[in-house]
């Protein structure tokens, strides 16, 4: 593995990486630009074909495609796919104008820098080092740019269905060159309370909704959260929930008779999807049997996904995708990697749950930058994740998929 980094180090020019990286950020591909990611798509195809690699333009929605891209090797090996999506947040309010990327301190600066137009390039690139340096791969190297990861996921969800497939993959979201083995499933419920309007001087006319839904929580805090913190997952951790939003009532002197509560559960392998609505149903109905006036409804929130559920994701840490990486890393930085479980919820989940291919999450930069006020990637990083990514493609495509479970 040294003469192989020696010689795609001396190949690579982080400059490079970092103009490529600029100049996707310079597109804007958020769910306010005209075309939302197309213009993206579109140059990330260019590029792939400048360099003599085959790409394609798949639509996962109308007018708004996908981009793929494939390093064929002699055949007979395993596969690696490259994955990252190529929509980010909208500018929001920044620090600095938001898609005119530029390197400060090192660091490139710019909106979807690091989440993860920064992944992207590093991932391209990679590919283009392995074409040009002659590096033999058995098995193909395949790059997928997905739509709409920001919002429901139908970029994935059309590759799951659609393809293509691969033996392995490795999702480029921000872990700070961390491997990360798995991350929870996440589940966006809402809550409906409906009470009885009535004039705020005479309340006992009334049945007050904003009362149901602080009931509700009550409960939830008393008998479910304490057996969430029992249930841990020894690489994912606990099982956690937060209630993000309450909206109820009309104006201070009327009972409200509408209460909504919004949370997000997140949930570990252990668990099932059953189990987690049924427990808030189990809730529900053991109130409205202490009190016939309780009325309330659960449902599932549209926003949180297309069509595909958000499992959580695991991977082995003895799959030689980890270890392959892990050994990477280790010829890289010359440091035992951290191998770790992520904080939010990723594709990685659908490409692992419902396309059924073996993925880990490692990319470039700090997720706790992601969608802020100075979004940013550090240039050494970049060129680090690189590297990284080509000797574990070199790794797993250079194999028969003998060598792999």
């Amino acid at each position: 593995m040294d003469t192989l980094l020696k010689t795609l180090g001396d190949r690579l020019a982080v400059e490079e990486v970092v103009d490529l990286a600029s100049s996707l950020v310079a597109i804007e591909s958020h769910r306010d630009a005209p075309g939302r990611e197309k213009r993206c798509s579109e140059k990330i195809a260019s590029v792939f074909r400048s360099w003599g690699i085959e790409s394609s333009l798949p639509p996962a929605l109308e007018g708004r495609p996908n981009v793929t891209a494939i390093l064929r090797g002699s055949g007979g090996g395993a596969s690696l796919m490259f994955n990252g999506h190529v929509d980010t947040v909208p500018a929001y309010e920044m620090d600095y104008p938001p898609f005119v990327p530029r390197v400060e301190g090192g660091l490139l600066y710019g909106r979807g820098s690091v989440d993860m137009k920064g992944a992207l390039a590093c991932m391209m690139t990679a590919m283009r080092l392995l074409k040009e340096t002659g590096v033999p791969l058995a098995g193909d190297v395949l790059f997928t740019g997905v739509i709409n990861e920001e919002d429901r996921s139908e970029g994935t969800e059309y590759l799951v269905r659609n393809g293509p497939k691969a033996d392995r993959c490795v999702v480029g979201e921000p872990t700070g060159l961390a491997i990360m083995a798995g991350h929870r499933g996440l589940e966006w419920l809402q809550f409906e309370f409906l009470g009885k309007a009535a004039h705020g001087g005479t309340p006992e006319k009334g049945i007050n909704a904003i009362s149901m839904a602080a009931r509700f929580i009550r409960r939830v805090e008393e008998t479910l959260i304490p057996e969430l913190r029992k249930r841990v997952h020894p690489l994912i951790g606990p099982a956690v929930m937060n209630f993000g939003t309450i909206k109820g009532g009309t104006q201070p002197s009327t009972v409200a008779d509408r209460c909504i509560l919004q949370i997000d559960r997140r949930w570990i392998p252990s668990e099932r999807l059953e189990s987690v609505l049924g427990e808030y149903e189990d809730i529900l109905a053991s109130l409205s049997g202490e009190d016939p006036s309780f009325s309330s409804s659960m449902t599932r929130m549209e926003s949180n996904m297309a069509t595909m559920d958000h499992y959580p994701m695991e991977i082995a840490v003895d799959d030689p995708l980890v270890t392959g990486l892990s050994r990477a890393l280790r010829s890289l930085t010359g440091a035992e990697p951290r191998i770790a479980a992520f904080g939010g919820w990723t594709d990685a989940s659908l490409i692992s749950n419902f396309g059924h291919i073996p993925t880990l999450v490692f990319g470039p930069g700090d997720l706790a930058v992601a969608h802020s006020r100075n979004e940013h990637v550090p240039v050494e990083e970049l060129r680090l994740a690189t590297l990284a990514y080509a000797l574990l493609a070199a790794d797993i495509a250079g194999k028969g998929k003998a060598g792999l479970p």
